[in-house]
């Protein structure tokens, strides 16, 4: 192990202002790079942390060494670049890097590949926000039908409903049976952990109520200047149409002051493939790998 991997240690909660002042000086491209998806899905992806060159690192274990940090994770966060990061670490691959990065790379001599699978969504939000038009007909007419059907209300995530947010998510997670499923399991366990920490990572968020309870709710923040990403999505299953009204009503309400927004990626999964398309999005962010 080359010796400047005793630069990286585990992230960890101590490590937001850190984090943050690094992305909000260096605003990023990909949805991975905010605190709250480094942080929130730890569990699943375990990350350390270190600075050199006058940035921050991120990396993740290579396979079948899950304590040991091992891969760049995404690009550096600062002026240092990918191939110096690589080499000062001797670093044997890097994984969700943008175009410019992955250009980098190939000029060194070093073809990196193309990671459609985790490419993210991007979307205008008016898109959303209005869902004008002919091919956005189909999910008007749910949006109306869980309209007509149920009396919904909108309002913001804050410290006062986000317990309920964590009972729904529960229920949820029973309908769904996360417990035998490994990526939902990792899901709710990342937003379980998002949840906790609303507050303290100044997240937006917003809910749906029928007849009261919290059925749907929506988590997001600023990715950079133009663009939030938008972490999670919840709808009760059994309320037909909700989940697109979650989506229609969280655009418009929570965010207005961004011209797109970073629906994250899908992962190869041809149900959540279909999901991300069938919003139209604006464009995507590619990611590639190296090697």
């Amino acid at each position: 192990m080359p010796v400047a991997l005793s630069d990286f240690h585990p992230l960890d909660l101590a490590d937001q202002a850190l984090v943050s002042d690094y992305l909000r000086r260096f605003p990023p491209e990909i949805s991975e790079h905010t605190f709250t998806n480094l942080f929130a899905w730890r569990a699943a992806r375990p990350l350390w942390l270190a600075a050199a060159l006058d940035a921050l690192v991120f990396a993740s274990a290579a396979p079948g060494h899950p304590a040991v940090p091992a891969i760049l994770f995404g690009p550096p966060v600062g002026p240092a670049s990918v191939v110096g990061i690589l080499d000062h670490y001797q670093l044997p691959g890097a994984i969700r890097l943008p175009a410019g990065p992955a250009a980098l790379l190939r000029a060194a001599g070093r073809e990196p590949v193309h990671d459609q699978d985790n490419d993210d969504y991007v979307y205008r939000v008016t898109d959303l926000a209005e869902m004008a038009g002919r091919r956005y007909a189909k999910k008007r007419n749910h949006i109306k039908q869980c309209l007509r059907n149920h009396v919904c209300t909108y309002e913001p995530m804050d410290q006062d409903n986000v317990e309920e947010c964590l009972t729904m998510q529960e229920k949820w997670c029973e309908v769904r049976q996360c417990q035998i499923y490994p990526g939902l399991g990792n899901e709710d366990i990342a937003i379980t952990e998002t949840l906790r920490h609303f507050a303290q990572f100044s997240l937006l968020g917003g809910i749906i109520r029928i007849a009261g309870a919290v059925k749907a709710f929506a988590i997001a923040e600023p990715l950079n200047q133009d663009t939030a990403v938008w972490h999670f999505e919840k709808a009760m299953p059994e309320v037909e149409g909700l989940g697109q009204l979650i989506t229609h009503w969280f655009a418009r309400f929570a965010l207005g002051a961004f011209k797109f927004v970073n629906r994250e990626q899908d992962l190869g999964l041809p149900g959540l493939r279909q999901a991300k398309e069938s919003n139209f999005p604006d464009h995507r962010v590619a990611k590639f790998r190296w090697p």
